[in-house]
């Protein structure tokens, strides 16, 4: 068994998609567009399945903000050097929400970053992970 992907639902899919791609450095790998049931996927992610987890961007045709609930925690992202990670995303536009240092009561390196629709990204410093 094994993670093949995450479903986060958007208010705007293309808003989505330009965040994990130019933001995150993503690749869009696919694309459906069920017009008869109201709704639109994007699949975003640094490969696709079997080799790589996936993310599904959902949106709910006329649906334009979603209440996140106090279940949901982050997706978490291993990166090799968190510090250049979050200056690239300031600069691409994004928001970083935690600035990088280690995590409290430990030496791991981390930050995290709030997608457009408010989910949380956190970014966790792996010399063996590349971005």
């Amino acid at each position: 068994m094994r993670l093949l992907h995450t479903m986060l639902r958007v208010g705007d899919l293309q808003r989505a998609v330009d965040f994990y791609t130019k933001v995150l450095g993503m690749e869009l790998l696919r694309t459906t567009e069920r017009p008869e049931q109201k709704y639109s996927l994007a699949f975003v992610g640094y490969g696709r399945n079997p080799e790589h987890a996936e993310i599904e961007l959902t949106y709910n045709h006329g649906v334009e903000k979603y209440e996140l609930g106090t279940a949901y925690g982050h997706i978490a992202i291993g990166v090799p050097d968190v510090y250049a990670a979050c200056d690239r995303i300031r600069a691409s536009g994004g928001n970083v929400t935690r600035e990088p240092g280690p995590v409290q009561g430990g030496s791991t390196v981390i930050a995290f970053v709030t997608d457009p629709d408010g989910y949380k990204i956190e970014l966790i410093q792996r010399s063996t992970d590349s971005e």
